[in-house]
């Protein structure tokens, strides 16, 4: 299969062949992996039993993708990802931002699916084979996951659809069996080394409906548009594009995290989870778990990495899409190697995806208010100024930003970072919410209401400015 050429760029209509099937294919497929998964054991390392770490993951899911999925039709309309469909809000440089925010939730989720994946391998073959399990074994296992996963990111969209396709079916299998080695060890309470990470119940549901339950949905604020840009909104509705984004989202997050929940109470994970899903295994589960952590964390950590070529690409445009994708690679593979020798599972996870949800939730509120506003109704060639390396036209804006969606942002971002909650860091605000995370809520509410506010105030929408060319 030859290798992708089309970056960032418009896709012609005659590429935009996928359809809304391809869509769920992709989203369910590539998340049925470790990297996912461990989302379930956070609840119970957290010091929640079953049901409300069931409840608090399918709450926090299904509100996140009421507010991710409508972002699948921004990109069916421009025919480019979303960092730079995002230009209509922000200015064909303030783009940057979605860029940055895409590029950091990728990166983290990427380093994260080769982590945990790689770790389970480790214990899988040791199992088996009696293989080392020190730095060294660790060390060789990341290589070879970070170097598969770099063949299907720089082949591009069409090798990682197919892969999904085959992952949606085979590793669905997998999930079933484990369902069934696992049964007879499991329990409906938190083990009794994982107390209430707040100190009670409420704050701590709270906290896992955010960690474990809308982080997944909004990692996909970036990555959405660069399966829909190779949909043709001439062939399919948006209404189908949407469902079927809902659909992907729902059951190809919720069925890994689930599952995650199940073997992390049957497994007593509660500091770790790799290591005691790997013990907990009967004897004859070891070989498919080892083929779930290995196909699994490739076809997921594929698409990240795909993602963030894109989004260093949309960043430095005179970089082509392979050697961005090269660069973010060896970056995500360092990060690995940093969580497994560096930082303490369980707190880095809580951290990263309270922090940059707090950041990317109003980036998408303000990218979908902008796309309300313009009816869907979007200039292709005007979003592509930055990327040919000229100014103007109608999303020039200032200097090629929009100040008021960019304050806005930033508004919203700094106050929900003063609201979060992490095992490493508390904002100041958490005294007037009672100690409960708000911070996605609160980053979201008051980065849209102040772009909406704003907004109001122009006088007049942006007028096209004469494209010219810059050496």
């Amino acid at each position: 299969m030859p290798i992708e050429q089309r970056g960032v760029d418009t896709i012609p209509e005659a590429e935009r062949t996928s359809t809304p099937r391809d869509l769920i294919s992709i989203l369910l497929g590539s998340n049925l992996c470790l990297g996912v998964i461990v989302f379930g054991w956070l609840p119970v390392s957290f010091g929640l039993g079953l049901w409300p770490a069931v409840t608090s993951i399918v709450a926090g899911t299904i509100v996140g993708v009421a507010v991710t999925a409508p972002l699948a039709l921004v990109s069916l309309r421009t025919a480019t990802n979303l960092s730079t469909s995002s230009g209509a809000a922000f200015g064909v440089r303030g783009r940057l931002v979605g860029s940055v925010v895409g590029l950091l939730l990728s990166l983290g989720y990427t380093a994260l699916t080769l982590w945990i994946g790689g770790d389970v391998m480790v214990g899988t073959l040791a199992r088996l084979a009696g293989l080392p399990t020190g730095g060294l074994a660790h060390a060789l296992v990341y290589a070879l996951l970070a170097a598969c996963t770099v063949v299907g990111a720089v082949h591009g969209y069409r090798l990682l659809l197919r892969l999904s396709k085959v992952l949606a079916i085979g590793m669905t299998a997998l999930l079933l069996l484990g369902l069934v080695a696992y049964a007879p060890d499991l329990t409906t309470t938190a083990p009794p080394d994982a107390p209430y990470l707040l100190g009670s119940f409420w704050p701590t549901w709270v906290l896992s409906a955010v960690a474990a339950g809308l982080s997944g949905p909004i990692a996909f604020i970036t990555l959405l548009g660069d399966y829909t840009r190779y949909i043709s909104p001439l062939r399919h509705s948006p209404r189908r594009v949407l469902r079927a984004t809902c659909l992907g989202l729902v059951a190809g997050l919720l069925i890994p995290q689930l599952f995650g929940t199940y073997t992390a109470l049957a497994a007593r994970a509660a500091l770790d989870y790799a290591g005691p899903l790997v013990a907990a295994s009967p004897a004859w589960y070891v070989v498919p778990l080892l083929l779930a952590a290995t196909a699994g964390s490739v076809g997921n950590a594929g698409l990240m990495l795909y993602s963030m070529g894109l989004d260093l690409d949309a960043i430095l445009p005179r970089a082509t899409r392979t050697r961005a994708t090269l660069v973010v690679a060896v970056v995500a593979t360092v990060f690995v190697f940093l969580g497994h020798f560096a930082w303490d599972a369980r707190s880095a996870m809580t951290s990263f995806v309270l922090l940059l949800t707090a950041i990317g939730t109003p980036w998408a509120v303000i990218t979908m208010i902008a796309h309300a506003r313009c009816g869907g109704a979007y200039d292709a060639e005007a979003l592509q100024v930055y990327n040919r390396r000229a100014h103007g036209g109608i999303y020039w804006f200032r200097a090629g930003w929009n100040p008021r969606a960019t304050v806005s942002w930033a508004f919203g971002a700094t106050l929900g970072l003063c609201a979060v909650s992490t095992p490493l860091y508390e904002g100041p605000l958490l005294a007037l919410t009672g100690g409960v995370d708000c911070s996605f809520v609160l980053s979201g509410v008051v980065g849209g209401a102040a772009y909406a506010a704003l907004g109001a105030r122009g006088a007049r929408a942006p007028q096209p400015e004469p494209e010219v060319a810059v050496s």
